[in-house]
């Protein structure tokens, strides 16, 4: 009766310490998915990232002042060396903010208000850069300037002679562009057609689409003929 009474007292113990074991892992489970639940980032992802709100002027006020800034600045640099579009730059901020400051101080003065610094909130922003979010973006870069050095490779080497070609004939083009624009004037066309290309494309997608298809299929109509007439050396050599 006495080891009975023992054993059953065993077992009652060890069901009572599983059970305690299990109610510690629910609560550590809880406390993970309250943390999970608390992270400081959206768990689903905005559909338009900050550069697609800005191109396609979800924001126009956003959008007009990028906009007009960088053909600004792209404008001084056409006539200006870069030095002195950021000294000048840099001198009419530093105008505006020293004549705010020294103008709010005198009002502060004058109404005996203890306001504090005008720019107390833009100064307690964090603007730093944290370790995480730098290696993020270093590795993003890796990741294209990685594909792009082994697409180089493939063209120069002229692994495929058809894409060979028209990386050819591209930069064929590009020397009759460079002859009639500088880099400053072609920065500053890139920078209109940025802006200006995808909100044209958004409301007129379909007679785009339309056109671009039918460019598309004549351009592979004729490199299909084109590469019809290449050696039957070259074509091995693309099929291998």
């Amino acid at each position: 009766m006495a080891e009975a009474t023992t054993q059953f007292a065993q077992i009652t113990t060890s069901g009572l310490n599983s059970i305690a074991s299990l109610r510690d892992s629910l609560t550590d489970g809880l406390d993970s998915v309250e943390e999970l639940v608390s992270l400081p980032f959206p768990i689903q992802p905005p559909s338009l990232s900050a550069v697609q709100e800005l191109v396609y002027w979800r924001e126009p006020k956003k959008s007009g002042l990028v906009f007009g800034g960088s053909l600004f600045v792209l404008f001084a640099l056409a006539t200006c060396s870069a030095i002195s579009v950021v000294s000048y730059v840099l001198l009419a901020m530093l105008c505006v903010t020293i004549t705010f400051r020294v103008y709010k101080s005198i009002i502060q003065a004058i109404q005996k208000s203890d306001e504090g610094h005008p720019f107390k909130n833009l100064m307690a922003r964090d603007i730093t850069i944290s370790p995480q979010k730098f290696r993020k973006h270093v590795d993003y870069a890796l990741t294209h300037v990685n594909r792009g050095l082994l697409e180089a490779r493939r063209l120069i080497l002229v692994e495929d002679v058809v894409d060979s070609m028209k990386l050819a004939g591209v930069m064929w083009l590009l020397t009759f562009v460079g002859a009639v624009f500088n880099g400053i004037t072609i920065l500053i066309l890139a920078d209109i057609i940025f802006f200006s290309t995808p909100l044209v494309y958004e409301k007129n997608k379909t007679q785009i689409d339309r056109y671009i298809e039918i460019v598309r299929s004549q351009v592979e109509t004729k490199l299909a003929k084109l590469q019809d007439k290449l050696p039957g050396a070259v074509k091995r050599s693309k099929a291998e």
